[in-house]
């Protein structure tokens, strides 16, 4: 993304907290099951118990995650107006010269023609860049431009 702490769009930051408050729900119906102090039964439980610690630890990271995302969303402020940013609309000339509309989202809960995310190519290529400027991205293809028409 960019140098600083990126701001985030309301409807990223509402997927967010729901993703982060359904991890912590799961978190602690799968920490109940760990076992304290009662030995370890055979292999299989043995197998088990080491599946759900394991569990534990991948959402104990992604708790983590979202939880330094929403920090660095409430230090970066709303999204900036004049160049291109998470929760931007902008309007691309491809070099083909056919044109799109989009937003760059932090967030793709389902496929949407409409949305690039902040970490694909294009999303990546288009941060911080302005009206009138060219950028460069990989595409399967190889690597193309694309020219900012306006934002909004």
């Amino acid at each position: 993304m960019t140098d600083g702490p990126e701001p985030i769009s309301t409807e990223a930051l509402h997927g967010l907290r729901e993703e982060l408050a359904e991890l912590r729900a799961e978190r602690g119906r799968v920490a109940a099951t760990l076992r304290n102090e009662d030995p370890v039964g055979d292999r299989a439980d043995e197998a088990d118990e080491l599946q759900r610690a394991s569990d534990v630890a991948r959402l104990d990271q992604r708790i983590e995650e979202i939880e330094g995302r929403l920090r660095e969303a409430s230090v970066a402020g709303p999204p900036p107006s004049d160049v291109v940013g998470v929760g931007s609309t902008v309007t691309v000339r491809f070099e083909d010269g056919t044109e799109a509309t989009v937003t760059v989202g932090e967030l793709a809960e389902a496929p949407d023609p409409e949305l690039v995310t902040a970490d694909s190519p294009l999303g990546r290529a288009l941060l911080g860049h302005r009206a009138g400027d060219i950028v460069t991205y990989r595409a399967p293809e190889g690597d193309t431009s694309a020219t900012v028409v306006s934002l909004a």
